[in-house]
């Protein structure tokens, strides 16, 4: 069944891992995008404690803040399938998500391995209109909701330059 995802995202100066880490669920992700007419559909391989899930997600944008997404939970064998789907214009993008608890809201901080300086933080929210408090000790570079270079689909084809200083 469908349903809206909406949030704000921000390219953040790279926290520090090892005290993000006390704080905070760490996932590793693996995710593959594929071949789809419309929208993005993406395969995503997560290991959280030692526990490995796998998740194909089907997106629409409708605005910039809000997108359509259908999900559904694969076996290993399904997921394995589906990989040979594989956009061959984008790379799988592994990254490590910090999820961060703080001021009522769940932070996704998304660390990538092509980026020493700088990260990716994500906030979803109820409405466009939910207020939130951006944890104090991150450092925002800016808000980067507006910018479709730093949507994971983009980032799978061309990755922007670090601009934190």
């Amino acid at each position: 069944m469908p349903s809206y995802e909406i949030e704000r995202k921000f390219l953040i100066l790279r926290p520090d891992l090892l005290n993000l880490g006390t704080l905070c669920r760490i996932k590793e992700i693996s995710q593959t995008y594929l071949i789809t007419a419309e929208g993005s559909l993406r395969v995503r391989r997560t290991e959280e404690r030692g526990k490995v899930t796998y998740m194909e997600t089907l997106k629409r944008r409708v605005s910039s803040m809000r997108r359509i997404e259908i999900e559904r939970e694969l076996s290993e064998a399904e997921y394995n399938r589906r990989l040979a789907a594989r956009d061959p214009r984008r790379q799988t993008i592994h990254k490590t998500r910090y999820c961060l608890p703080y001021a009522g809201h769940i932070y996704e901080i998304d660390v990538f391995p092509f980026w020493s300086r700088q990260a990716v933080m994500e906030v979803e929210l109820k409405d466009e209109q939910e207020e939130f408090t951006l944890p104090s000790f991150i450092r925002v570079i800016r808000e980067v909701t507006n910018d479709p270079r730093y949507t994971n689909h983009a980032l799978a084809r061309e990755i922007p330059p670090e601009d934190a200083p």
